[in-house]
């Protein structure tokens, strides 16, 4: 009986091992944000996005030269204006503020969406690809490699670039 208790025992840590070194064998992982960054669609729509920000601050930059102008020839006009005048004035340098203030925060917003437009589609290109190379070498959990503190497993990115057909 007791022998039997240490063939069970023996043959309960073998499958146990067996099965954990087998899960093991079915965890690899990737660097996502390297392999997107390696993808040409990345880099066109980083493009895009960069001359997209390019031309709102052009935008601003001359909005912000028409206003130091309008306030130059406000002060140097000043002391010859009615009181009502310089009023008028001011409110209207106020509300031209407020709109490039606006305005700085539309383009903002809109980068940021046109980034998120862009990157969507590159993004889960990625996922799909990583998806198929895992599928295809049967691997059952892939994760990220950036938020790992050891990363000795199996890497799956030249297996995924190939796939993209990079």
């Amino acid at each position: 009986m007791k022998h039997f208790k240490t063939l069970l025992f023996a043959a309960v840590l073998f499958i146990g091992a067996t099965s954990f070194t087998s899960a093991q064998s079915n965890v690899a992982h990737i660097n996502k944000q390297e392999l997107i960054k390696a993808m040409p669609a990345y880099t066109q729509a980083q493009t895009e996005i960069e001359k997209l920000r390019q031309t709102y601050q052009a935008t601003f930059q001359s909005s912000l030269k028409e206003l130091d102008v309008k306030l130059k020839q406000y002060d140097s006009e000043a002391e010859t204006q009615t009181e009502q005048t310089n009023m008028d004035r001011m409110t209207e340098v106020e509300g031209i503020k407020q709109s490039l203030g606006e305005y700085q925060q539309q383009a903002q917003k809109d980068l940021q969406e046109k980034e998120f437009n862009l990157l969507k589609p590159i993004v889960e290109k990625a996922d799909n690809a990583i998806k198929a190379v895992a599928k295809a070498q049967g691997i059952q959990y892939v994760v990220d490699s950036a938020m790992l503190i050891v990363a000795d497993g199996k890497d799956l990115m030249a297996e995924v670039k190939k796939q993209l057909g990079m």
